[in-house]
């Protein structure tokens, strides 16, 4: 599709060489303290990975617009390094961007991790590694990737790209047949990994997202038919009560449940 409109999610656990959690926060961590260099270089892994992404999809399609939403919670994108050739959405005191997404032919995701629980998953989590145990949808299990894809399938979109470790890519292709995945990283334990060098990663990248690139108008967007019923499970750290707040019927000192009829409604709390 020439000229297409491409909407990229960033996060950055699952960027190349990205492997322990004080490479993504700023602060304390469980693992020690994170310093400003561990997150600066990680953020520039990220960011040299979305660049590779938006050479292969410019590769494919050279009039393509596409915009890159920072993701990740304190930001992962170093803004000096960003592409030119691109429009970026920085992380701030903002919900998720989705409501933009009907604005878009397709949804690449970037540095994506597994679901919190996933055996052999490196910096697999749901939202928080620290406070939420598990989501689930309609029932079954569910991560950032397949919420924000249903969401994304709603509005017509389809994702076709994800990049991460091995486990991340694995957990798309459950959700949407056909979806390009790009593993630069094979994850190990929790925070082990083996990892491909930076070139050979930066190769990869851009000669899968420029397939994917190719493939828009060919995978279809991720159904899930409503209506919808959204769980967490917060773990001893976690608080239940503010996702009252957000809608959510407390269940138990540890579980809520919310209820609606759309996608957008259940997750009305990101737009």
């Amino acid at each position: 599709m020439a000229g297409a409109r491409i909407f990229i999610l960033t996060d950055l656990e699952g960027a190349t060489l990205v492997t322990r959690w004080d490479q993504t926060r700023a602060g304390q961590t469980r693992a020690g303290e994170a310093t400003p260099e561990s997150l600066r270089q990680a953020r520039s892994m990220l960011t040299g990975d979305v660049n590779a992404v938006i050479d292969g999809i410019l590769d494919e399609d050279p009039e393509a617009e596409i915009v890159v939403w920072d993701g990740h919670g304190c930001g992962g994108i170093n803004s000096d390094e960003f592409h030119p050739r691109a429009w970026l959405i920085p992380r701030g005191p903002t919900g998720m961007a989705m409501y933009l997404l009907d604005k878009y032919d397709a949804m690449f995701f970037v540095g994506q991790h597994a679901m919190a629980n996933t055996e052999g998953a490196v910096l697999c989590h749901t939202y928080s590694s620290t406070t939420v145990e598990y989501h689930k949808l309609n029932g079954r299990y569910s991560g950032e990737f397949s919420e924000h894809a249903y969401m994304a399938g709603e509005a017509g979109i389809a994702v076709v790209f994800i990049s991460g470790d091995d486990k991340a890519v694995a957990e798309a292709q459950q959700v949407v047949p056909g979806i390009v995945g790009a593993a630069v990283k094979r994850g190990v334990d929790r925070q082990v990994a083996i990892c491909m060098g930076e070139g050979l990663a930066r190769e990869l990248l851009r000669e899968k997202a420029r397939e994917a690139a190719g493939l828009i108008g060919e995978i279809e967007p991720s159904a899930l038919e409503g209506p919808y019923e959204h769980e967490v499970r917060v773990t001893a750290e976690g608080n239940v009560q503010k996702y009252e707040a957000r809608g959510y019927k407390i269940v138990d000192a540890f579980t809520a449940v919310k209820r609606a009829e759309t996608l957008r409604d259940l997750f009305s709390y990101w737009m």
